[in-house]
């Protein structure tokens, strides 16, 4: 068993202020290791790396098509949006056309992240719901599931049937037996899986356009849905958002919390994924555009890769004092 490599480095000045460490795979179509840096067998939760994976039986039950949903709503079915309006009125309109409404989520209520929609709550005196969570898309693919599947109003229970689907289709995409799983921060099962299981997931979605089937073409409806619409899929000014746009609509990308990444490169039939062990949300995308950049998916010196690896770390004054880098032997 390998420990973790250092692969990002935070400089200040002429020093290593941070390193941060990580481990990470690249996967080929077959769901073999093409490259590895650090354990490709250690455990992680995803977090909502895999949302694509939690909405995949949305789609491949026929549940997505009965319910006549669009693309961009599939977008919204993977995602960890930043709740502005272009978000939030999507969800409300999905809830609208379901007959639902805020009351049935289990997601949580969190204030948005998006600043003119957070202010526009404050000078309407109103309280965030829970249609501005981050994950209330993936809850709309759920509840629309669980109509589907004529399922309890407590869909987040990992014994309900939409759970034991999402389950399902987690362990075969990953192709390992789940150890068990934590609690997301929006009350779904997140289930756990090696590095190597999940780049080999998302190697799996990378191939769906050479394969037939019910799971292939949700998969490859998904990633579409993904690089079309990479403002549902984060918000502008993320990094997934602005790395998608970033490979010209070619490599799908999502993030998860405390630490993990993942992307899906059709056209090269590759999937990463890594994970930074400390968590840092900084470092992680830092991470994803030095893999992205190493296999030239993206420039070097594109300005979104720039604001995450290379560019310089400027202080409140807009002075430069520092710089963001790849540790020695990570790519």
């Amino acid at each position: 068993m390998a420990d973790a490599v250092n692969m990002i480095e935070v400089w200040r000045g002429d020093m290593v202020e941070c390193t941060h460490r990580g481990h990470a795979v690249i996967c080929d179509g077959a769901g073999e290791i093409v490259t590895a840096w650090g354990d490709p067998t250690t455990l992680i939760y995803p977090r909502s790396s895999c949302k694509m994976l939690q909405a995949l039986p949305l789609v491949e039950s026929g549940a997505a098509d009965s319910a006549g949903l669009r693309t961009d709503q599939l977008a919204l079915s993977c995602a960890s949006h930043i709740g502005a309006a272009y978000h939030t009125d999507r969800v409300a309109a999905w809830l609208a056309d379901l007959g639902l409404g805020d009351d049935d989520f289990r997601c949580g209520t969190q204030e948005p992240s998006d600043r003119a929609a957070r202010d526009a709550l404050i000078r309407a005196g109103q309280a965030p719901c829970q249609i501005h969570n981050n994950c209330s898309g993936k809850h709309s693919g759920f509840l629309t599931l669980n109509r589907h599947l004529r399922g309890g109003p407590e869909y987040v229970d990992p014994a309900h049937p939409v759970q034991v689907a999402v389950r399902a289709a987690f362990e075969e995409v990953t192709g390992e037996d789940s150890p068990g799983y934590g609690i997301d921060g929006c009350s779904a099962p997140n289930f756990a899986t090696s590095v190597h299981g999940l780049a080999r997931a998302m190697a799996s979605f990378a191939t769906a356009g050479d394969r037939s089937g019910a799971r292939a073409s949700a998969q490859a409806r998904l990633v579409a849905a993904m690089t079309q619409h990479p403002e549902l899929v984060s918000g502008e000014g993320r990094a997934c958002t602005e790395l998608m746009r970033a490979t010209g609509g070619a490599v799908a990308i999502k993030g998860g919390a405390d630490g993990v990444y993942v992307a899906i490169w059709p056209a090269r039939q590759l999937g990463i994924a890594l994970k930074i062990v400390d968590g840092g949300e900084e470092a992680k995308e830092s991470a994803i555009a030095a893999l992205l950049v190493h296999l030239g998916a993206v420039a070097a010196d594109h300005p979104a890769v720039l604001r995450r690896l290379g560019g310089p770390i400027l202080n409140r004054r807009r002075i430069p004092v520092g710089r963001v880098a790849t540790a020695p032997g990570f790519v």
